[in-house]
Protein backbone atom coordinates (compact mmCIF):
# COMPACT_ATOMS: atom_id res chain seq x y z
CA UNK A 1 0.00 0.00 0.00
CA UNK A 2 2.91 2.48 0.72
CA UNK A 3 5.00 1.73 -2.07
CA UNK A 4 1.41 2.46 -4.59
CA UNK A 5 0.90 5.90 -1.99
CA UNK A 6 4.95 6.55 -3.25
CA UNK A 7 4.32 6.23 -7.25
CA UNK A 8 1.12 7.78 -7.20
CA UNK A 9 3.11 10.97 -5.43
CA UNK A 10 6.00 10.51 -7.34
CA UNK A 11 3.25 10.53 -10.46
CA UNK A 12 1.85 13.49 -9.03
CA UNK A 13 5.22 15.47 -9.38
CA UNK A 14 6.00 14.20 -12.69
CA UNK A 15 3.33 14.98 -14.16
CA UNK A 16 2.82 19.23 -12.53
CA UNK A 17 6.85 19.57 -12.94
CA UNK A 18 8.23 16.75 -15.75
CA UNK A 19 11.09 16.39 -12.92
CA UNK A 20 12.77 13.13 -11.47
CA UNK A 21 11.93 13.54 -7.28
CA UNK A 22 14.86 12.24 -6.19
CA UNK A 23 17.77 14.32 -8.71
CA UNK A 24 15.42 17.02 -9.90
CA UNK A 25 16.84 15.43 -14.08
CA UNK A 26 14.67 16.68 -16.50
CA UNK A 27 15.42 13.49 -19.19
CA UNK A 28 12.65 10.92 -18.14
CA UNK A 29 12.60 8.06 -20.45
CA UNK A 30 9.89 5.87 -21.08
CA UNK A 31 10.46 1.67 -21.37
CA UNK A 32 6.85 0.40 -22.51
CA UNK A 33 8.50 -2.89 -22.80
CA UNK A 34 8.40 -2.61 -19.41
CA UNK A 35 5.62 0.48 -18.66
CA UNK A 36 7.94 1.89 -16.81
CA UNK A 37 8.96 5.56 -16.45
CA UNK A 38 12.90 5.98 -15.69
CA UNK A 39 15.03 8.90 -14.77
CA UNK A 40 17.79 8.75 -17.07
CA UNK A 41 20.19 10.76 -14.81
CA UNK A 42 19.87 8.62 -11.51
CA UNK A 43 18.17 5.35 -12.48
CA UNK A 44 15.30 5.64 -10.72
CA UNK A 45 11.94 3.63 -11.64
CA UNK A 46 9.13 6.85 -10.74
CA UNK A 47 5.94 4.86 -12.20
CA UNK A 48 5.98 1.13 -12.96
CA UNK A 49 2.54 1.42 -14.61
CA UNK A 50 2.40 4.03 -17.47
CA UNK A 51 -0.22 3.19 -19.93
CA UNK A 52 0.94 3.45 -23.85
CA UNK A 53 -1.58 6.05 -25.51
CA UNK A 54 -0.84 4.47 -28.80
CA UNK A 55 -1.79 1.40 -30.58
CA UNK A 56 -1.21 -1.84 -29.47
CA UNK A 57 0.18 -3.71 -32.68
CA UNK A 58 3.17 -2.83 -34.70
CA UNK A 59 3.42 -1.28 -38.40
CA UNK A 60 6.62 -0.93 -40.02
CA UNK A 61 5.43 1.08 -43.16
CA UNK A 62 2.38 3.22 -43.97
CA UNK A 63 0.48 0.51 -45.84
CA UNK A 64 0.52 -2.09 -42.95
CA UNK A 65 -0.59 1.33 -40.74
CA UNK A 66 -3.39 1.58 -42.71
CA UNK A 67 -4.26 -1.94 -43.06
CA UNK A 68 -4.55 -2.22 -39.22
CA UNK A 69 -6.34 1.11 -38.27
CA UNK A 70 -9.34 0.27 -36.62
CA UNK A 71 -11.09 3.43 -36.92
CA UNK A 72 -13.17 2.38 -40.49
CA UNK A 73 -13.74 3.64 -43.94
CA UNK A 74 -12.66 7.68 -44.70
CA UNK A 75 -14.69 9.65 -45.60
CA UNK A 76 -15.55 10.40 -49.04
CA UNK A 77 -17.76 12.19 -51.50
CA UNK A 78 -17.74 9.29 -53.79
CA UNK A 79 -20.97 7.49 -51.84
CA UNK A 80 -24.08 9.96 -51.24
CA UNK A 81 -24.01 10.05 -47.85
CA UNK A 82 -20.25 10.46 -47.50
CA UNK A 83 -19.71 6.80 -46.45
CA UNK A 84 -20.65 7.81 -43.00
CA UNK A 85 -24.02 5.73 -42.76
CA UNK A 86 -24.68 2.40 -41.47
CA UNK A 87 -25.20 -0.76 -43.58
CA UNK A 88 -27.37 -4.12 -42.94
CA UNK A 89 -25.49 -7.21 -45.00
CA UNK A 90 -27.42 -9.28 -46.75
CA UNK A 91 -25.66 -12.41 -45.30
CA UNK A 92 -27.98 -13.70 -42.77
CA UNK A 93 -25.62 -13.93 -40.63
CA UNK A 94 -24.68 -12.39 -36.82
CA UNK A 95 -22.07 -10.48 -35.61
CA UNK A 96 -20.44 -13.69 -34.23
CA UNK A 97 -20.45 -15.28 -37.72
CA UNK A 98 -23.41 -17.20 -36.87
CA UNK A 99 -26.44 -17.85 -39.18
CA UNK A 100 -29.54 -15.92 -38.07
CA UNK A 101 -32.34 -18.20 -36.89
CA UNK A 102 -35.08 -18.59 -39.72
CA UNK A 103 -37.79 -17.08 -37.42
CA UNK A 104 -36.13 -13.86 -37.10
CA UNK A 105 -35.03 -13.76 -40.92
CA UNK A 106 -38.11 -11.66 -42.06
CA UNK A 107 -37.66 -9.11 -39.13
CA UNK A 108 -33.84 -8.18 -40.41
CA UNK A 109 -35.50 -8.27 -43.93
CA UNK A 110 -37.77 -5.79 -42.85
CA UNK A 111 -34.49 -3.81 -40.85
CA UNK A 112 -32.71 -3.80 -43.71
CA UNK A 113 -35.50 -2.12 -46.03
CA UNK A 114 -36.29 0.82 -43.80
CA UNK A 115 -32.20 1.00 -43.77
CA UNK A 116 -32.13 1.89 -46.95
CA UNK A 117 -34.85 4.02 -47.17
CA UNK A 118 -33.73 6.06 -44.39
CA UNK A 119 -30.29 6.47 -46.43
CA UNK A 120 -32.25 8.04 -49.60
CA UNK A 121 -34.84 9.81 -47.92
CA UNK A 122 -35.65 12.03 -50.89
CA UNK A 123 -35.20 13.28 -54.58
CA UNK A 124 -32.06 15.26 -53.86
CA UNK A 125 -30.38 11.67 -52.36
CA UNK A 126 -31.83 9.71 -54.70
CA UNK A 127 -30.30 11.78 -57.67
CA UNK A 128 -26.96 11.96 -56.23
CA UNK A 129 -26.72 8.07 -55.66
CA UNK A 130 -27.37 7.44 -58.56
CA UNK A 131 -24.90 10.16 -60.25
CA UNK A 132 -22.04 9.01 -57.85
CA UNK A 133 -22.84 5.18 -59.07
CA UNK A 134 -22.51 6.23 -62.45
CA UNK A 135 -19.47 8.57 -61.74
CA UNK A 136 -17.90 5.19 -60.44
CA UNK A 137 -18.72 2.81 -63.14
CA UNK A 138 -17.34 5.43 -65.58
CA UNK A 139 -14.13 5.96 -63.84
CA UNK A 140 -13.39 2.31 -63.48
CA UNK A 141 -13.53 1.73 -66.96
CA UNK A 142 -11.72 3.92 -67.72
CA UNK A 143 -9.45 3.25 -64.96
CA UNK A 144 -9.05 6.69 -63.53
CA UNK A 145 -7.48 7.30 -60.03
CA UNK A 146 -9.08 8.36 -56.61
CA UNK A 147 -8.17 11.88 -57.04
CA UNK A 148 -10.09 12.25 -60.28
CA UNK A 149 -13.04 10.77 -58.70
CA UNK A 150 -13.52 12.91 -55.89
CA UNK A 151 -12.67 15.68 -57.58
CA UNK A 152 -15.23 14.62 -59.96
CA UNK A 153 -17.95 14.22 -57.09
CA UNK A 154 -17.05 17.22 -55.53
CA UNK A 155 -17.95 19.38 -58.99
CA UNK A 156 -21.01 17.22 -59.23
CA UNK A 157 -22.27 18.30 -55.67
CA UNK A 158 -21.79 21.94 -56.06
CA UNK A 159 -23.86 21.03 -59.56
CA UNK A 160 -26.68 19.72 -57.25
CA UNK A 161 -26.46 22.67 -54.51
CA UNK A 162 -26.96 25.22 -57.78
CA UNK A 163 -29.57 23.50 -58.87
CA UNK A 164 -27.62 22.80 -62.10
CA UNK A 165 -29.18 19.50 -62.95
CA UNK A 166 -32.64 20.67 -63.79
CA UNK A 167 -33.62 19.05 -67.29
CA UNK A 168 -30.47 17.80 -68.18
CA UNK A 169 -29.64 14.09 -67.75
CA UNK A 170 -28.32 12.48 -65.28
CA UNK A 171 -25.62 10.21 -67.50
CA UNK A 172 -24.80 13.67 -69.36
CA UNK A 173 -23.74 15.88 -66.57
CA UNK A 174 -21.77 13.18 -65.02
CA UNK A 175 -19.84 12.33 -68.28
CA UNK A 176 -19.49 16.88 -68.40
CA UNK A 177 -17.89 16.35 -64.74
CA UNK A 178 -16.01 13.71 -64.96
CA UNK A 179 -14.16 14.92 -67.99
CA UNK A 180 -13.61 18.41 -65.85
CA UNK A 181 -12.48 16.15 -63.20
CA UNK A 182 -9.64 14.90 -65.78
CA UNK A 183 -8.45 17.97 -66.99
CA UNK A 184 -8.30 19.65 -63.54
CA UNK A 185 -6.29 16.62 -62.23
CA UNK A 186 -4.11 16.76 -65.14
CA UNK A 187 -5.33 13.00 -66.22
CA UNK A 188 -6.52 14.02 -69.53
CA UNK A 189 -9.10 11.74 -71.21
CA UNK A 190 -10.92 12.95 -74.62
CA UNK A 191 -14.53 13.34 -75.29
CA UNK A 192 -14.44 9.97 -77.42
CA UNK A 193 -13.60 8.11 -74.32
CA UNK A 194 -16.11 9.69 -72.06
CA UNK A 195 -18.58 9.40 -74.91
CA UNK A 196 -17.85 5.71 -75.43
CA UNK A 197 -17.97 4.68 -71.36
CA UNK A 198 -21.63 6.73 -71.03
CA UNK A 199 -23.28 5.98 -74.06
CA UNK A 200 -23.55 9.63 -74.51
CA UNK A 201 -23.19 12.00 -78.01
CA UNK A 202 -20.34 14.02 -77.55
CA UNK A 203 -22.38 17.04 -78.37
CA UNK A 204 -24.55 16.37 -75.35
CA UNK A 205 -21.64 16.19 -72.90
CA UNK A 206 -19.47 19.09 -74.62
CA UNK A 207 -22.89 21.43 -74.09
CA UNK A 208 -23.12 20.15 -70.21
CA UNK A 209 -19.35 20.64 -69.76
CA UNK A 210 -19.28 23.99 -70.90
CA UNK A 211 -22.95 25.11 -68.71
CA UNK A 212 -20.93 23.39 -65.55
CA UNK A 213 -17.66 25.30 -66.14
CA UNK A 214 -19.54 28.43 -66.77
CA UNK A 215 -21.61 27.85 -63.85
CA UNK A 216 -19.23 26.64 -61.42
CA UNK A 217 -16.77 29.25 -62.64
CA UNK A 218 -14.05 26.25 -63.20
CA UNK A 219 -10.56 27.43 -63.86
CA UNK A 220 -9.48 24.98 -66.61
CA UNK A 221 -6.36 24.85 -68.84
CA UNK A 222 -6.48 23.78 -72.42
CA UNK A 223 -4.58 20.28 -72.81
CA UNK A 224 -1.40 19.91 -74.46
CA UNK A 225 -0.02 16.82 -76.58
CA UNK A 226 2.38 16.03 -73.80
CA UNK A 227 -0.41 15.45 -71.57
CA UNK A 228 -1.34 12.24 -73.46
CA UNK A 229 2.27 10.68 -74.49
CA UNK A 230 2.51 8.81 -71.64
CA UNK A 231 -0.36 7.01 -71.97
CA UNK A 232 -0.09 6.53 -75.98
CA UNK A 233 3.41 5.14 -75.24
CA UNK A 234 2.23 2.92 -72.26
CA UNK A 235 -0.74 1.56 -74.33
CA UNK A 236 1.50 0.98 -77.70
CA UNK A 237 4.00 -0.56 -76.19
CA UNK A 238 6.78 2.09 -77.32
CA UNK A 239 10.11 2.14 -75.25
CA UNK A 240 11.64 5.25 -72.62
CA UNK A 241 13.66 6.21 -76.49
CA UNK A 242 10.55 6.96 -78.00
CA UNK A 243 8.45 9.00 -75.23
CA UNK A 244 11.27 11.57 -74.86
CA UNK A 245 11.77 11.52 -78.62
CA UNK A 246 8.14 12.39 -79.20
CA UNK A 247 8.32 15.26 -76.51
CA UNK A 248 11.31 16.45 -78.14
CA UNK A 249 9.34 16.46 -81.39
CA UNK A 250 6.05 18.66 -79.59
CA UNK A 251 8.74 20.93 -78.32
CA UNK A 252 10.17 21.83 -81.25
CA UNK A 253 7.02 22.30 -82.43
CA UNK A 254 5.42 24.42 -79.87
CA UNK A 255 8.44 26.73 -80.80
CA UNK A 256 7.77 27.02 -84.30
CA UNK A 257 3.71 27.61 -83.25
CA UNK A 258 2.97 24.66 -84.94
CA UNK A 259 0.45 23.44 -82.48
CA UNK A 260 -1.29 26.65 -82.22
CA UNK A 261 -5.29 25.43 -83.38
CA UNK A 262 -4.59 21.83 -83.64
CA UNK A 263 -6.23 19.37 -82.00
CA UNK A 264 -4.14 18.50 -79.32
CA UNK A 265 -4.77 14.31 -79.49
CA UNK A 266 -3.83 14.77 -83.58
CA UNK A 267 -0.60 16.71 -82.89
CA UNK A 268 0.31 13.79 -80.13
CA UNK A 269 -0.61 10.63 -82.36
CA UNK A 270 2.10 12.41 -85.28
CA UNK A 271 3.98 13.32 -83.25
CA UNK A 272 4.20 9.68 -81.80
CA UNK A 273 4.47 8.39 -85.10
CA UNK A 274 6.85 10.17 -86.37
CA UNK A 275 8.94 9.18 -82.79
CA UNK A 276 8.74 5.14 -83.63
CA UNK A 277 9.83 5.22 -86.95
CA UNK A 278 12.75 7.60 -85.79
CA UNK A 279 13.57 4.75 -83.06
CA UNK A 280 13.52 2.03 -85.44
CA UNK A 281 9.66 0.75 -83.35
CA UNK A 282 7.74 1.30 -86.19
CA UNK A 283 3.71 1.44 -85.72
CA UNK A 284 0.93 1.74 -88.14
CA UNK A 285 -1.23 4.86 -88.33
CA UNK A 286 -4.11 2.32 -88.13
CA UNK A 287 -3.09 1.40 -84.55
CA UNK A 288 -2.08 4.71 -83.71
CA UNK A 289 -4.87 6.15 -84.66
CA UNK A 290 -7.17 3.69 -83.03
CA UNK A 291 -5.06 4.13 -79.53
CA UNK A 292 -5.57 7.99 -79.93
CA UNK A 293 -9.03 7.98 -80.93
CA UNK A 294 -8.40 9.82 -84.18
CA UNK A 295 -8.54 9.66 -88.30
CA UNK A 296 -5.92 8.17 -90.07
CA UNK A 297 -6.38 11.31 -92.46
CA UNK A 298 -5.77 13.45 -88.99
CA UNK A 299 -2.31 12.27 -88.44
CA UNK A 300 -1.27 12.49 -92.19
CA UNK A 301 -1.93 15.98 -92.13
CA UNK A 302 -0.42 16.59 -88.58
CA UNK A 303 2.54 14.57 -90.57
CA UNK A 304 3.31 16.21 -93.41
CA UNK A 305 3.19 19.66 -91.39
CA UNK A 306 5.29 18.50 -88.51
CA UNK A 307 7.97 16.51 -91.33
CA UNK A 308 7.94 19.69 -93.90
CA UNK A 309 8.15 22.40 -90.82
CA UNK A 310 10.63 20.53 -88.56
CA UNK A 311 12.59 19.46 -91.91
CA UNK A 312 13.03 16.23 -90.26
CA UNK A 313 14.27 13.29 -92.30
CA UNK A 314 12.25 10.08 -92.57
CA UNK A 315 13.44 6.70 -93.96
CA UNK A 316 10.73 4.50 -94.21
Amino acid sequence: MKNEEKQNKNRQIVEETMECPKCGGTHLSKDYSRAELVCEKCGLVIDAEIIDHGPEWRAFDSEQREKRARVGAPMTYTIHDKGLSTMIGWQNRDSYGKSIPTRNRAQMYRLRKWQIRTRISDGTEKNLALALSTLDRMSSTLGLPRNVRETAAMIYRKSVSKKLIRGRSIDGVAAAVLYAACRQCNVPRTLDEISRVSNMPKKEIGRNYRHVSRELELKLLPTSPQDYISRFCSTLKLSGDAHAKTLEILKKAACNEITSGRGPTGMAAASLYIASVLCGEHRTQREVAETAGVTEVTIRNRYKELVNKLDIDIIM
